[in-house]
């Protein structure tokens, strides 16, 4: 495998989550239009619809801007740590953050001895890291330098923050296809025809409504696209502070070959965590999109970056059908 550099890696995982950025922005937009010009028959009326969601899905997410961190730590059980609880977790998280330029995160501990760990909070001046107890004990302190420069990365890259824009335009698109096939079921329709608009805005209309049933479903789709390359950035982010590619290659291979599960994850916080807490073989997992890449993937882009040959065969399925 030829060798990469994680300055490279970076460049190509923020360029193609700005790209899926843009192509949700574009899908909005064009439901905003359709919905907009179908309805009423100007042109005007698309950009006042689309305008008028956004504004609202904004003021929604205000409140999870900035209380959402203490409620997932809350949710996730999480409590505050001191140098005299676990001194090691805060010399690595000491010497990371140096080298990561940003202020000292409050750290948490989870216990629960599934290993995993997450970062929150809406900028670096108001980050938190948790790890769960089992991470401390199964990973040596190599690997766990691997995972905090993982944390850190999404605190430095901006990425909760990033996830906020990404999560409001995804709202967006939902609630104006809700509303509006609400409003075509209670009539909607019948009443547009009546102020007339010709033929056009009977197809624009048509066309809107398949977009209302299928812009929720493939900016979801998106939306985890775009989850999906900032953890390949994290990845790599992680690399550039720690100069080792070693430690959080086996730190995800070691947590996602655990087979514990992490009880206090949920739907709401997996893509949180720096490997899905929800193992294929959980109940819950049913039914539930990727919200990470898989492991063996990210892996083999580390590997990239030392020239070491990808993990193929049974390694890589075993991780595969665990992760």
């Amino acid at each position: 495998m030829a060798t990469q550099t994680f300055y490279a890696q970076q460049s190509a995982n923020r360029r193609n989550s700005l790209l899926l950025v843009l192509l949700i922005a574009a899908l909005l937009a064009a439901l905003g239009f359709a919905i907009g010009y179908g309805t009423t028959g100007q042109t005007a009326s698309g950009a006042v619809v689309t305008a008028g969601a956004v504004v609202l899905a904004l003021v929604l997410s205000l409140v999870s801007y900035f209380g959402g961190d203490s409620i997932v730590l809350a949710a996730s059980g999480a409590r505050q740590v001191t140098e005299q609880d676990a001194p090691q977790l805060l010399n690595v998280v000491q010497e990371m953050t140096i080298a990561a330029g940003v202020p000292m995160p409050r750290v948490y501990i989870i216990d629960d001895t599934a290993p995993n760990a997450f970062a929150t909070g809406r900028d670096p001046r108001h980050a938190s890291i948790a790890i769960t107890t089992g991470l401390l004990q199964k990973l040596d302190r190599e690997e766990l330098q691997g995972v905090i420069g993982h944390e850190l990365s999404h605190v430095r890259n901006l990425d909760i923050r990033f996830a906020l824009l990404v999560a409001v335009l995804v709202g967006s698109i939902a609630l104006l296809a809700d509303i509006f096939l609400r409003w075509g079921f209670w009539g909607g329709r019948s009443s547009s025809r009546e102020r007339g608009g010709g033929g056009l805005q009977v197809i624009v209309f048509i066309l809107a409504i398949v977009l209302a049933i299928l812009a929720p479903i493939f900016a979801r789709m998106v939306q985890l696209a775009v989850n999906r390359q900032r953890e390949y950035l994290a990845d790599a982010s992680s690399v550039e502070l720690s100069r080792n590619p070693y430690g959080l290659e086996r730190a995800l291979a070691k947590i996602a070959g655990d087979r514990e599960v992490l009880e206090v994850a949920n739907r709401a916080t997996q893509h949180l965590y720096i490997v899905n807490p929800i193992k294929k073989f959980e109940e819950r997992s049913r039914g539930l999109f990727s919200t990470h890449p898989p492991v063996v993937d990210r892996i083999n882009r580390l590997r990239a970056l030392h020239g070491a040959s990808p993990l193929t065969g049974e390694v890589a399925e075993a991780l595969d059908q665990r992760d």
